[in-house]
C-alpha cells in the first residue's frame, strides 16, 4: 500500500474478493475522470482534420495504491533487479497470470500534493469513524 493515500476501503472486503478470484495480483482501482479545457484536434499524417471534441471528459479508473499479492509472485520477482510495479503486473499478464481489479467508488484521496494533504486533513477529521470505524466503539468505553 502507498503511503500517500486517505482511504475508507473496507480492506477485510478487499481480502476476500482477492481470494476469491484466486488471482496472483489484485489491485484497487477508483474512478477517475480527467476533463480537457481545450478543444482537442485529431489530424491524419497529412494535418488535415479528422476530429475535433470541444473539451472532453476522458473517463478512467486508475491505481488506489493498494495492492494485494498472492504469494506466488516472489518466483516472478527477480533478486537484486529494479522491477518496478506496473512491469511486475504487465509480466504477469503476459505469463497468462490472472491480475484481478477490485472497482472501488467510496473515498479516497491521493495525497501527493500540499492542497491534498490539507484536503485530507479536513476530511479525516470530519470523517474520523468512516477512517477508524472501531475508534468509536473502544472510545465509548
Amino acid at each position: 500500500m502507498n503511503g500517500d493515500i486517505l482511504t475508507a476501503l473496507n480492506f477485510g472486503d478487499l481480502m476476500a474478493y482477492h481470494h476469491n478470484n484466486t488471482a496472483i495480483a489484485t489491485i484497487a482501482t477508483y474512478p477517475r475522470s480527467v476533463k480537457i479545457d481545450l478543444g482537442v484536434i485529431e489530424s491524419d499524417e497529412r494535418a488535415r482534420l479528422t476530429r475535433y471534441v470541444e473539451k472532453p471528459t476522458h473517463h478512467y479508473n486508475v491505481s488506489m495504491g493498494i495492492y494485494i499479492f498472492d504469494p506466488r509472485i516472489r518466483a516472478h520477482i527477480p533478486l537484486n533487479q529494479r522491477l518496478d510495479l506496473p512491469d511486475l503486473l504487465m509480466g504477469m499478464l503476459g505469463k497468462q497470470e490472472l491480475v484481478q481489479c477490485y472497482m472501488y467508488d467510496g473515498y479516497w484521496l491521493d495525497i501527493g500534493r500540499v492542497d491534498d494533504y490539507q484536503q485530507a486533513v479536513e476530511d479525516f477529521e470530519l470523517h474520523r469513524a468512516d477512517f477508524l470505524p472501531g475508534e468509536a466503539s473502544s472510545s465509548a468505553s
